[in-house]
């Protein structure tokens, strides 16, 4: 039986179902994209999806602070900070693959305690609250149980990152040591991680939006 949402899991919920009326929209569309400072991409979808997803939430809890991939509001002394990735899988977005979701995580006092990923083209909405268990499309998942190395299905992110931070040499140590192994990244690697699909996830480098989702919903 699913759990009793809390007020913060019902607007976040809400706020990802607006979002994402408007990134099927674009998905339909010739995607125009922009390039960021750092070279990353965005979309027009990414933005808009982004400004939705505040406006929902702020409008129920406007002491809060927001940090967006695509923008972020004053959060200094904030006792509450929403953190949210409108599309993570962008390039993935413009490409029209499947693999991109919406990731919205909540911050209290510098604790996270909710994390949401929903990939809409995927049908798969998976969340969690901390110590509430998670929950994909509303039944309760949980990681694998396997422990040995040498029988774990892994997943790994970008090789470039591994070679930036020269540990390529330690992945492929894990890759020769494991049962099964395939590059995937993104929130899809999450998704897989908490339903006890794969059993190990690892990335060499992410930021913050990235990951804060995901890391409740696994943990």
């Amino acid at each position: 039986m699913e759990e009793n949402k809390s007020k913060f899991l019902k607007i976040a919920i809400e706020a990802a179902k607006k979002a994402e009326e408007i990134i099927l929209r674009y998905y339909q569309e010739d995607i125009e994209v922009d390039i960021k400072d750092d070279l990353s991409p965005v979309t027009k979808a990414d933005v808009r999806a982004e400004k939705e997803i505040i406006k929902t939430i702020q409008a129920q809890f406007p002491s809060h602070g927001f940090l967006g991939e695509e923008s972020t509001q004053d959060i200094k002394k904030k006792e509450y900070l929403w953190i949210i990735d409108p599309i993570d899988g962008t390039k993935n977005y413009m490409r029209k693959i499947p693999l991109f979701a919406t990731q919205i995580a909540l911050m209290k006092d510098r604790e996270l305690i909710l994390g949401l990923s929903n990939a809409p083209a995927l049908k798969e909405l998976v969340y969690a609250e901390k110590g509430r268990g998670a929950y994909c499309n509303g039944r309760k998942i949980q990681v694998s149980t396997i422990k040995e190395l040498n029988k774990s299905y892994m997943l790994f992110g970008g090789v470039e990152y591994f070679g930036q931070h020269n540990i390529l040499k330690n992945l492929l140590s894990l890759i020769d040591n494991t049962q099964a192994h395939r590059g995937i990244g993104d929130f899809w690697s999450y998704h897989l991680l908490a339903q006890g699909k794969v059993d190990v996830m690892i990335e060499a480098q992410t930021k913050i939006w990235d990951i804060a989702a995901v890391k409740v919903i696994v943990e």
